[in-house]
C-alpha cells in the first residue's frame, strides 16, 4: 500500500495494521490504482451492469498474480443477498469465474454475509472493521465431505480494496475455517494518499 511518507512503517515496510496483527490476511495482489479509466470501467460493471466487462477484467486479474504462487480454491467476496438481488449479480463472484478458470483452480462461494452492514466509505479505519464485526459467516451450517478449507491455500477475490477491512473480516473467517493460507485479489486498490493530500488542501484552503 502507498504511503504518503515513511512514518507508519517499520524497518521492514510494515504499517501498524500489519504490526498489530489487524489484518486477516497474509498477502494482497491488485491490478491497478482506482482512479481514472479504471474507476470509470469499474463502475460500469459494478453498476451499470456491463456484465462482459469481466471477461477483460479476468486478463487484467491474471496479470496481477505472481507466476510463482499456487492455490487451492477461489472465493469470491460474498454479496448481501438484498443487495445481490438489486444488482442482479455478485461482481466479485464473476471475477472469480474468470480467475479460476485462467489458474484452472475451482471456485466455491465459502463464504455467506449474515447481515447487512452501512456503506464504507467516509469511515475511519477502526470504524470500518466494526462495522464488519460478525458480517461473514463459513456458507451452510454442515461442510460437506470434500470441502473442508483445512489446510488449503484461499485466494479472495474482490474489484475494490480501500483499507482491507471487509477483506480482513473474511479472511479471519475462512482462517477459522481452517484455511491455511489467505490472499486478497482485487482489480483496483484506492491509492490513499489522494485522500490525505486532498484533506491537507482543503484545510488550507480557508
Amino acid at each position: 500500500m502507498p504511503f504518503v511518507n515513511r512514518f507508519p512503517l517499520d524497518e521492514t515496510g510494515r504499517c501498524a495494521l500489519c504490526r498489530l496483527g489487524l489484518q486477516g490476511f497474509d498477502a494482497v495482489y491488485s491490478y491497478g490504482s482506482y482512479e481514472g479509466t479504471l474507476r470509470e470501467l469499474v463502475h460500469l460493471f459494478k453498476y451499470g451492469g456491463v456484465r462482459p466487462l469481466a471477461g477483460t477484467f479476468g486478463k487484467l486479474l491474471a496479470q496481477a498474480l505472481p507466476r510463482d504462487t499456487s492455490f487451492d480454491v477461489v472465493v469470491p467476496m460474498p454479496l448481501h443477498w438484498f443487495k445481490q438481488w438489486q444488482r442482479g449479480f455478485n461482481q466479485s463472484e464473476m471475477l472469480a469465474r474468470e480467475i479460476g478458470r485462467k489458474w484452472n483452480v475451482p471456485v466455491r462461494n465459502a463464504i455467506r454475509r449474515k447481515k447487512a452492514t452501512r456503506p464504507q466509505a467516509g469511515l475511519t479505519n477502526a470504524k470500518r472493521r466494526a462495522n464488519m464485526q460478525g458480517a461473514f459467516q463459513i456458507a451452510g451450517r454442515r461442510v460437506p465431505r470434500g470441502r473442508s478449507l483445512a489446510g488449503l491455500r484461499v485466494l479472495l477475490v474482490d474489484d475494490v480494496v480501500t483499507t482491507g477491512a471487509t477483506a480482513s473480516a473474511c479472511a479471519r473467517v475462512l482462517k477459522r475455517a481452517g484455511a491455511a493460507h489467505v490472499a486478497l485479489l482485487a482489480l483496483a486498490r484506492t491509492d490513499r494518499r489522494q485522500a490525505v493530500e486532498l484533506s491537507f488542501t482543503n484545510a488550507g484552503g480557508g
